[in-house]
């Protein structure tokens, strides 16, 4: 079993700085700065990288070397909504 952990530095005002741990190595670091845009209630167009069910979110990568997190009570309900062919055809790539 996988030991995960989320750190948040946010001593500093004008930046945020988050690492994903997993067994002690680090996984994923993202920061925020006050003088980068903010894209929070933006819709963006973004590749799912990975999906941390312990953290209960994805990674996703939004192009131009920009990533992020999504947590899964971000996502409309509607989006789960998996059609039954494209469901099928992800069962069948995952054998």
């Amino acid at each position: 079993m996988s030991n995960c952990k989320m750190l948040i530095d946010a001593t500093h005002p004008e930046e945020t700085r988050v690492v994903v741990q997993r067994n002690g190595r680090v996984e994923e670091f993202d920061f925020e700065s006050a003088a980068r845009k903010l894209l929070r209630g933006n819709i963006y167009l973004a590749k799912v990288t990975r999906v941390e069910p312990s953290l209960q979110a994805a990674f996703v990568d939004y192009g131009g070397n920009r990533h992020g997190f999504l947590a899964f009570n971000e996502i409309h309900p509607d989006y789960y909504q998996i059609p039954v062919a494209d469901r099928q055809a992800l069962i069948d790539e995952e054998a």
